[in-house]
């Protein structure tokens, strides 16, 4: 009887705490389900992660725009053409008449591979059983010139190999000349990346913190109720990171010129003016996040999810942004970082001024203004 009494309470007491458990885990669950940042976090960034990574980001070339010079303009040249028309890698954006307007071409920044062909190359081919295609890549981007000389050359020498059905002799070869960077350094492609997410990343993180940090002290209330100018508060905030920033500014630029060989061929003033402006556009979003948030943790967390992805996927430095679809391709003009990677490679790669990237300049003064009046008039006078 005692054996049986007992063995039924042990039962009761299970019962309980299986209710208890029961209920804590559908306490849980409405927590999950009230909080929308939490929601956001569990379902809305793997979403996110799949649609970029799966789908958006890739290393396959496609739709790269191609100028095409034709000397010859001979039936074999025009088939040539017609082939790299219908390949989805290309997109032929216009024909040229002379070496001269190749470069001006590439200087417009829109131009990443020229295809030469010699006068008389039908001729060359049907008497000597040889001609030659020049193939002339923009080596600023190592990467994505050495994937476009491929895929022209596969379709060079298919159309060769369409010709051997006929005379098997038939040879046509392939001579490539990288604009820039003959050598295909990573470099030229690596630090104006990180230029851009370093400055970016840094500003951002560190001022995003700075106001919120004064909040969670009880040091904020002490300068809104002192004399002092709100105004001055927010810019006292900004000098110490933009005189620190420039200086991470001239240390990554001593590394790259000595440590990895990689030449400023444009002039360093304008350099340093692009990366101010872009280092006072990072401050003033930072500045913007901290005015917006009551916790540090909080700010921290913005600033590196809203900051790190974007960079280092719609900068162009890691993937190709022509791969993307086009709504994203319009996400991306929203990244500073964006303007700047561009300005950073025909400054310091291709030896350009002010009168190649003055567009971008302007979209990248627009956007620190814009930033910097939101940041000021979010700023709070008054503690609530």
């Amino acid at each position: 009887m005692r054996f049986f009494m007992n063995w039924h309470g042990e039962q009761k007491e299970k019962e309980i705490d299986m209710k208890q458990l029961l209920t804590f885990i559908r306490k849980e669950f409405l927590h999950v389900f009230r909080d929308r940042k939490t929601l956001l976090l569990l379902f809305g960034l793997p979403i996110a992660q799949i649609v970029l990574f799966g789908f958006a980001l890739s290393n396959e070339i496609k739709d790269a725009k191609i100028v095409v010079v034709d000397y010859t303009r001979d039936d074999a040249s025009q088939q040539i053409i017609e082939r790299l028309r219908n390949s989805a890698s290309f997109q032929v954006e216009e024909s040229l008449l002379s070496h001269q307007k190749i470069e001006e071409a590439f200087k417009k920044g829109k131009v990443k591979m020229a295809v030469v062909f010699p006068s008389n190359f039908n001729e060359d081919l049907i008497h000597n059983n040889t001609a030659q295609i020049q193939l002339i890549a923009d080596a600023s981007d190592p990467n994505t010139a050495t994937s476009l000389v491929n895929y022209a050359s596969s379709i060079i020498r298919d159309y060769q190999q369409s010709l051997s059905l006929y005379k098997p002799m038939m040879t046509i070869n392939t001579e490539v000349r990288n604009m820039y960077n003959p050598e295909l350094k990573g470099t030229t492609n690596f630090v104006p990346g990180v230029m851009a997410l370093v400055l970016l990343l840094i500003c951002v993180l560190m001022t995003s913190v700075s106001i919120v940090k004064e909040k969670e002290n009880g040091t904020m209330e002490i300068l809104l109720v002192s004399p002092f100018n709100p105004f001055l508060v927010i810019l006292a905030k900004a000098i110490p990171y933009l005189l620190l920033s420039i200086f991470n500014l001239i240390m990554i630029l001593v590394l790259s010129v000595f440590l990895l060989n990689m030449p400023i061929n444009g002039s360093i003033p304008l350099l340093f003016a692009v990366s101010t402006l872009l280092i006072m556009a990072a401050l003033s979003l930072g500045l913007l996040i901290s005015n917006s948030t009551d916790s540090q943790q909080t700010a921290m967390l913005i600033s590196l999810m809203g900051m790190l992805l974007p960079t280092m996927m719609f900068t162009g430095f890691l993937f190709p942004l022509e791969n993307m679809p086009l709504p994203l391709q319009m996400v991306a003009n929203l990244v500073p970082s964006k303007w700047y990677y561009i300005i950073v490679k025909d400054v310091m790669i291709k030896g350009l001024g002010i009168s190649a990237i003055w567009k971008e300049s302007l979209i990248l003064l627009a956007m620190t203004v814009f930033l910097l009046i939101i940041s000021i008039r979010k700023f709070k006078i008054r503690l609530s």
